[in-house]
């Protein structure tokens, strides 16, 4: 990291109502700090918000994986994302794996795994924000590679990565991820989002 340019560290929505703090603040960076660590409580305390999200008949069919960098389980998680996300990815504190139990031990379906591991990183997302961390999800992930990397069973299938760290200037971005680190956030209006109220 060359400089910092404390306006691009710290970015909020243009929300049309007010949101409490940690999701009013809450984006998704490229760029991490790649000498900050994150410790033993930080990761307990993101993993336990994750098992402790909401879960549809508490069947809980999520599991994680979890590495910091400079380990062996962050260098195999590394080496199965594709393309755009190995460019950056590297840099952050920790990657999580996401994954999928698409399927109990007797052999009956979790139709609901997607779901529940959903809400599970979002408590993640939130509990990170919390530490004063940011996360990165990542869909562009080789599930296949994953499962042989780590010898999982059929019934876990890798779903996504989750990058955690600490936000650094963009300036070590290539160009184009630069600007998309600066861009205004948007979604679509919240009329369109939600089809009816009354």
């Amino acid at each position: 990291m060359t400089s910092t340019n404390t306006s691009t560290l710290t970015r909020s929505t243009d929300s049309s109502q007010p949101l409490v703090p940690l999701l009013e603040e809450r984006w998704s960076p490229r760029s991490y700090d790649e000498s900050a660590t994150v410790t033993d409580a930080q990761l307990d305390a993101v993993l336990e918000a994750a098992r402790w999200a909401a879960s549809a008949n508490n069947f809980q069919p999520r599991r994680f994986i979890a590495g910091r960098r400079g380990t062996e389980t962050f260098r195999k998680i590394n080496e199965n994302l594709i393309g755009f996300n190995a460019g950056w990815a590297f840099r952050a504190s920790a990657l999580v794996v996401g994954i999928l139990e698409t399927e109990s031990e007797d052999g009956a379906a979790r139709p609901f795994a997607q779901y529940d591991l959903g809400q599970a990183i979002a408590a993640l997302t939130v509990q990170a924000h919390a530490e004063g961390l940011h996360v990165h999800q990542m869909a562009g992930i080789e599930a296949a590679g994953l499962s042989a990397a780590f010898d999982l069973p059929e019934r876990f299938v890798p779903f996504t990565v989750t990058a955690i760290g600490t936000v650094a200037d963009p300036s070590q971005l290539d160009e184009k991820a630069a600007e998309r680190e600066v861009a205004p956030r948007t979604r679509i209006a919240l009329d369109e989002v939600v089809l009816v109220k009354e």
